[in-house]
């Protein structure tokens, strides 16, 4: 029934394919995944989140139809529509629920998380499917957030703040969402993820420097859709430099 519901929701709603590194990284891209105690944490929530709403539905509905029909000035017919609409609304309620369940568990199963050497790249949700490409560049802050429900199941968030989040976060919390902060929710190797990011990050900020260009020449890297001819003059070029450096610490 559910791979039914999971068929049925990827044709309709366009739920995008499997994830692809973004700027063609391949090389050192690295998959992460919810673990699968998140689904148990989000099942939690869901069943708090149930147990209210059903609460209250019997509490009131129960309770008007109790008083109705004990009533005996309220016509039949009263009581009847009564009770078939408190009957609707119960079914509503009921379909509602496992709707929500399945997509909870299809959004579970499609939300990953990818790591290459320049970028980060996350995708979340299934009706409203937010995806977003986040390069190193851009990253002020990585953290480790983790409630006290996550830490009984071995989970935690990594957050990763990007340049303007501090600024744009109190307009953009109105609207519940903050484009200048990407989440890896819910993985079981928090501190892993926070340390390869603050890892590949280190190097690509050395590399800009040229701390370690000027012991070790790297060489020049053919770019997509670079023609031959100034890939070879780059390589001239690059050199030639590397020629006036030695020449000028020898001086």
């Amino acid at each position: 029934m559910y791979n039914v519901f999971r068929r049925g929701c990827e044709r309709v709603l366009r739920i995008p394919a499997d994830p692809v590194p973004p700027d063609a990284d391949t090389a050192h891209a690295r998959v992460f995944h919810a673990a699968p105690a998140y689904f148990k944490y989000r099942l939690i929530l869901w069943f708090i989140g149930r147990a209210f709403a059903f609460g209250f539905l019997f509490l009131f509905v129960g309770g008007l139809n109790v008083a109705l029909m004990s009533d005996r000035d309220v016509p039949g017919f009263v009581r009847g529509l009564v009770l078939l609409l408190s009957c609707i609304l119960l079914l509503f309620v009921i379909a509602h629920a496992l709707f929500s369940l399945a997509a909870l568990r299809l959004d579970y199963e499609k939300r990953w998380y990818i790591v290459t050497d320049r970028s980060l790249r996350l995708r979340e949700g299934v009706v409203t499917v937010r995806e977003m490409t986040v390069t190193f560049a851009n990253i002020q802050n990585v953290s480790v957030n983790q409630g006290p429900i996550q830490r009984a199941l071995g989970i935690a968030d990594v957050q990763v703040e990007t340049a303007g989040g501090g600024v744009a976060h109190a307009n953009q919390k109105q609207l519940g969402l903050n484009l200048h902060v990407a989440w890896f929710r819910g993985i079981d190797n928090a501190e892993e993820v926070k340390g390869l990011i603050q890892e590949r990050l280190r190097k690509l900020k050395d590399a800009g420097l040229g701390d370690h260009d000027d012991h070790h020449p790297a060489p020049v890297r053919a770019i997509a859709g670079t023609s031959p001819a100034l890939i070879e003059a780059l390589r001239a070029v690059h050199g030639e430099a590397n020629a006036l450096r030695a020449a000028a610490a020898k001086s």
